[in-house]
C-alpha cells in the first residue's frame, strides 16, 4: 500500500472545498486505499489549523475529520529529527519531513512545493494533482 503524508494545507482544502482533488486524496486515505501516516505534532497542527475561526469550519466537522484521521491513519512514533536547513522557508514544515522519513512514506502531498526539496530520502514531494495522477488507477471516480 502506498504510504502518504498530507501537509495541513491539503487537509484544510479537503474540508473547505467539496469535490476537489484534496478531498478526493483525503478520501483515499480515509477509505484505506492509501496509508495516511501522521505523527502527534501533525495531528496537533491539523487540529489547531482546522479550528481557526477564520476558516469557519463547523467544530463538529473538524471533530469528525480528526476522529477519522486518528482511526484510519498510521501513527508514527520515535520520530527521526531533520535538520532545519531542509525547510528554510518554513521550519514548521519539518514535522512533515520527519514523519515521512520515519514512516518510510512514498509521498508527501502539499500545496506548498516551494517549502520543500523535490525529494526527501525515499519520499517524493508532490502536489495534489501530481499525486492524483500517480494513483488515478487505484480508484474509479475522477473529480478533476
Amino acid at each position: 500500500m502506498i504510504r502518504v503524508v498530507l501537509d495541513t494545507n491539503i487537509v484544510v482544502s479537503a474540508m473547505l472545498r467539496a469535490g476537489g482533488l484534496p478531498e478526493a486524496v483525503f478520501n483515499l486515505a480515509i477509505d484505506g486505499v492509501i496509508q495516511l501516516c501522521v505523527s502527534e505534532p501533525i495531528l496537533a497542527e491539523y487540529e489547531e489549523v482546522l479550528g481557526r475561526a477564520r476558516l469557519a469550519i463547523p467544530p463538529e466537522k473538524v471533530a469528525h475529520a480528526l476522529a477519522r484521521i486518528r482511526e484510519k491513519s498510521s501513527l508514527v512514533t520515535d520520530i527521526v529529527r531533520v535538520d532545519p536547513a531542509a525547510c528554510p522557508d518554513d521550519p514548521d514544515d519539518l514535522i512533515f519531513l520527519e514523519c515521512a522519513e520515519t514512516a518510510g512514506a512514498d509521498y508527501l502531498v502539499t500545496g506548498n512545493r516551494k517549502h520543500y526539496p523535490d525529494e526527501w530520502k525515499k519520499t517524493k514531494i508532490v502536489t495534489v494533482r501530481q499525486f492524483w495522477e500517480t494513483v488515478a488507477d487505484l480508484q474509479t471516480d475522477d473529480p478533476a
